[in-house]
């Protein structure tokens, strides 16, 4: 660690994550950005992910394992983030992916804006089971005082994507466990952010830096749960700043819209309906005018059968793009 390389604590909270735990490490150990504290931390796993941590920790000396009981994912990046005296915190999912210069570049915006700047976020690539890319449609450009577009919409997009001020992390009182406790995990990271936004500037790195996947088993997949966690961090802040309402209104509209397509990808054809009901009855012409939009979003994700996405690229000519790994980012 130097001036001007200060220390970066990566936190992977991991639960049963056999599968794809390696490939992360992987992607966190290529890292450009030479001082990093990695602190994995096993959220009461019964498979084995932590003897697979062990092995890579046996040949990086940067990679520390730490246990705790099961306690959801706020509750175990918080502890991995109190588990390092690192400046500046960046958080990967335990199934996610980053591009080599991530975390070269993030440090660099913050530095560059000073102690205003709190949070740095980049693009994401959405990626399969298979580390296939399907969508690159993230490109926000947002940045300074966010909290006003961050109350329209969750730009910044998930917690693999942020590198967050040790200082702006304990202002927003880090990731909030409360929701897992009203059976409404899922946007700890977009609460985090607009707690963040309330007294910070964010940077952006308008890069895809980030694999974010997609499958049938992690939290974003039980989509009835997602809006319920939606419904309760809008409600927060439509509380604190009535004059954004119809920015926040606007979101949960979007939001319903993304869980929609989310569950007709996973299979969830009733949960799809019950949203799709709930869409109609908020904002029926919009609705209707977004439907080709929504139904391009599902045949793009491969998570869809075999003979939908056949079907799509010949219509519409698409090539599978390559693995994520494979991509110049």
């Amino acid at each position: 660690m130097t001036i001007d390389n200060p220390l970066v604590g990566v936190v992977v909270p991991m639960y049963n994550a056999e599968r794809t735990i390696g490939a992360t490490l992987g992607s966190i150990c290529c890292q450009t950005y030479p001082s990093l504290d990695i602190v994995v931390v096993d959220d009461g796993s019964t498979d084995m992910s932590a003897a697979i941590v062990a092995e890579y920790a046996d040949r990086d000396a940067r990679i520390r394992l730490i246990h705790q009981k099961n306690g959801g994912v706020a509750a175990a990046r918080n502890f991995g983030a109190a588990s390092t005296t690192a400046e500046f915190l960046a958080f990967i999912d335990a199934d996610d992916l980053w591009a080599p210069s991530k975390v070269a570049q993030q440090v660099s915006v913050l530095l560059d804006g000073g102690p205003a700047a709190g949070l740095a976020y980049c693009w994401f690539a959405q990626i399969d089971a298979e580390d296939r890319v399907y969508s690159l449609n993230n490109r926000p450009l947002v940045e300074g005082s966010v909290l006003q577009p961050l109350c329209r919409n969750n730009f910044v997009g998930n917690g693999s994507s942020m590198m967050l001020r040790r200082a702006a992390f304990l202002a927003a009182g880090g990731f909030d466990p409360s929701l897992r406790g009203r059976d409404a995990q899922g946007c700890e990271d977009m609460l985090i952010c607009l707690r963040v936004a309330e007294q910070f500037e964010f940077r952006v790195v308008p890069q895809y830096l980030v694999g974010y996947r997609m499958t049938n088993t992690n939290m974003s997949s039980d989509v009835r749960q997602m809006l319920r966690s939606c419904e309760i961090v809008l409600d927060e802040f439509r509380d604190k700043y009535p004059e954004f309402s119809v920015e926040l209104d606007a979101h949960l509209v979007d939001m319903l819209e993304w869980l929609v397509v989310r569950a007709l990808v996973g299979g969830r054809v009733l949960a799809a309906s019950e949203l799709m009901r709930r869409l109609v009855m908020l904002e029926p012409r919009m609705t209707l005018s977004r439907l080709p939009g929504m139904l391009e979003t599902y045949c793009r994700a491969r998570l869809v059968p075999r003979w939908v996405k056949a079907g799509w690229r010949r219509v519409r000519n698409v090539e599978p793009r390559p693995p994520y790994h494979e991509m110049a980012w």
